[in-house]
């Protein structure tokens, strides 16, 4: 297959992938998905090596392929079969993540492809709203399914164990159509040309494993390691370390993490899927717009983990955001690493966190009052590099997700967002600053209970080459005109008239100013 060929193909199997996402965004009902687009879409061969990829969230779309793999291996694949799981694992993240994998025959009825979608559910029960708790095992984060046959028992199941029945069952359907529109394209190809189009998407992934070697091929060789820490787990127990080596030669690369805590008793754990995700992100960045992603990609890069630590946690170790928030402590080990290879291409570490805010109750608005559940992530500032300061509140890293709109949210939810700001100063100083964190309160109109999940409230994002640290988070509750710290892991439980304020981390800077 030519060059023309070949990125005719990866514009096709790419666009399918992104009208799953189409369709899953508009026939959502939570506005996690509908707005904010916590979801990501993907297809796979018949041996579930990953053919193509949304541009969507990078944490889903490393460990969807364990999913994906889970599900072959438990259920029989007929015509019709559509498979649910969300069990962290099994290729999962955390509880809320739930994955839909079907499958995509030919006319003879030979499965072809498979087409999957991951979607991020406001609410799958647990012992706070939001299912993002500060947990102990994973039996209090919420429901927990292995690989599954859809139906309407399993759709009546998720939705009496979710404080939000009737939006889950409108999120479950709107992956089901997604799925369904993916099986439909890439059906209607499979009867235009046949094995041709299966034989595009094996050259499709080889010439990314190709392209990617290429890539690695350029870079310096040695080892290199670096260490960064967590704050806490919530409980008391930290900080813990994340140490990860990386040693680059002719056959690949490797990524060891010996010398990382063991797994802890709070929910900042991480399954192995998770770490693949976060080793996988960052060497995608290293590469080329152009390269594929896909599976041919991921054959280069190998991965050491040890069983029972923080990035290889095993069952019933608490997980709620180890996706959310150790995924990005990843990201900056593996990164810090490669600064001391390559110096004038990696940046500073960005904010390090996704600022989870969960918030759950009984909207008095609503007739009946109903029960509400609300989670999103905050940006903050990302890290400066060799050539150019970091931006200024973005989402970085491990999440890809949008705001939500203002208008959207006050309008869902029984309270009200009375600042949304950049945090002037946070970033780092040095040659090149890094981006400044934000600032988002939210003012409540009635009671409910809210979760506050974050990290760098203790130790910020690191600078590079002189550059100075981010600036650390901050949390804080303002109750009749007295402003108290927050802890960077707590849930609590907030009054009428109280206020919530989040102080985001700026990133780090790089060089002497």
């Amino acid at each position: 297959m030519n060059a023309i060929e070949l990125e005719i193909h990866r514009h096709l199997f790419a666009s399918i992938a992104e009208e799953m996402g189409v369709v899953l965004m508009r026939s959502a009902f939570s506005p996690n998905i509908k707005e904010r687009r916590d979801f990501s879409c993907a297809l796979f061969d018949a041996d579930g090596e990953m053919v193509a990829q949304a541009a969507h969230i990078p944490v889903h779309l490393g460990s969807t392929p364990l999913s994906v793999a889970a599900a072959m291996a438990a259920i029989k694949m007929e015509p019709g079969t559509h498979v649910l799981l969300n069990d962290p694992f099994a290729g999962g993240t955390h509880l809320p993540d739930i994955t839909l994998v079907s499958p995509v025959f030919d006319a003879c009825g030979v499965v072809r492809f498979y087409v999957a979608n991951r979607a991020h559910h406001a609410d799958v029960g647990g012992i706070t709203p939001g299912s993002l708790p500060l947990s102990q095992s994973i039996d209090e984060e919420g429901i927990c399914l292995g690989p599954t046959l859809w139906s309407e028992a399993l759709e009546d199941q998720i939705a009496d164990a979710s404080r939000t029945p009737d939006e889950r069952r409108g999120d479950l359907r709107a992956q089901l159509a997604a799925n369904r529109r993916g099986q439909q394209r890439l059906s209607e190809h499979l009867a235009l040309r046949g094995e041709a189009f299966v034989r595009a998407a094996r050259a499709l992934q080889e010439h990314s494993e190709r392209f990617m070697r290429a890539v690695l091929s350029a870079m310096p060789r040695g080892r290199w390691s670096f260490e960064d820490v967590l704050d806490d787990d919530g409980f008391g127990h930290g900080p813990l370390p994340i140490r990860c080596t990386v040693a680059i030669g002719d056959e690949g690369v490797v990524v060891d993490f010996a010398g990382t805590a063991l797994q802890t008793r709070g929910p900042v754990n991480v399954p192995r899927a998770v770490t693949l995700s976060a080793v996988l992100y960052v060497f995608r960045c290293l590469a080329p717009r152009e390269l594929p992603s896909n599976g041919g990609y991921m054959r280069c890069i190998e991965v050491h983990t040890v069983p029972g630590t923080l990035v290889d946690a095993q069952h019933p170790a608490a997980v709620a955001i180890g996706n959310v928030e150790t995924s990005q402590r990843i990201t900056d080990v593996v990164l810090g690493a490669l600064a001391q290879a390559m110096p004038e291409r990696i940046p500073a570490a960005s904010c390090g966190t996704m600022n989870n805010v969960t918030i759950g109750g009984i909207d008095q608005r609503q007739s009946p009052p109903a029960a509400f559940a609300y989670y999103e992530t905050i940006g903050g500032g990302s890290g400066a590099s060799a050539s150019a300061p970091g931006f200024d509140g973005v989402q970085t890293h491990m999440t890809n997700t949008l705001n939500t709109p203002i208008e959207a949210l006050e309008h869902a939810y029984p309270f009200r967002i009375v600042a949304y700001a950049i945090r002037k100063g946070s970033g780092g100083a040095g040659k090149h600053a890094g981006g400044d964190g934000v600032v988002r309160s939210y003012f409540f109109e009635s009671a409910a209970t809210v979760s506050l999940m974050t990290e760098r409230r203790l130790h910020g994002p690191y600078g590079l080459n002189g550059g100075e640290p981010g600036a650390v988070g901050r949390n804080l509750l303002v109750r009749n005109a007295v402003t108290q710290r927050l802890p960077g892991k707590c849930t609590i439980e907030v009054e009428a008239g109280d206020v919530i304020r989040i102080e985001t981390p700026g990133g780090g800077g790089h060089g002497l100013g």
